[in-house]
């Protein structure tokens, strides 16, 4: 994976509740530049702002995660851990290659609807130590 910082990350979290399944969190990641506006956070920025004199979480129901078209063909993928306590380990990561753009307006608009929280409570970029990570996909 490229060793670049990013102005946004999307993380999907899925856990599997099959007791038979070794590592049972993953995580779908997208990463995005400055840019264009995204269209699917275009379709949320209402919602989002509307959540910046809340400090508790509320759900805005459900999200088809086809709308996000994220469009990569090529995928990181590699073994790590989740990014916020309790950092649990094992958890299996696919980064789309593809990076997207997002507006300057669009990410002040969830900086300020979570209060900088993520800042906060993020755990630090980790060493890959031995980690390997793979990439998939075809051109």
């Amino acid at each position: 994976m490229p060793n670049n910082w990013y102005d946004m990350e999307l993380h999907m979290v899925h856990l599997s509740n099959d007791p038979n399944v070794k590592n049972n969190i993953t995580v779908i990641g997208q990463l995005y530049k400055i840019g264009h506006p995204d269209a699917f956070l275009s379709k949320l920025l209402r919602d989002i702002k509307g959540m910046t004199d809340h400090k508790q979480e509320r759900s805005k129901g459900m999200i088809d995660p086809n709308d996000i078209k994220m469009n990569g063909k090529k995928y990181y993928r590699y073994l790590g851990s989740l990014t916020v306590p309790p950092c649990t380990e094992g958890v299996i990561w696919t980064i789309n290659k593809k990076i997207r753009t997002v507006s300057k307006d669009q990410v002040k608009a969830l900086r300020e609807a979570v209060h900088d929280y993520a800042e906060k409570n993020a755990r630090p970029v980790q060493p890959i130590n031995k980690r390997e990570i793979k990439l998939y996909g075809n051109d």
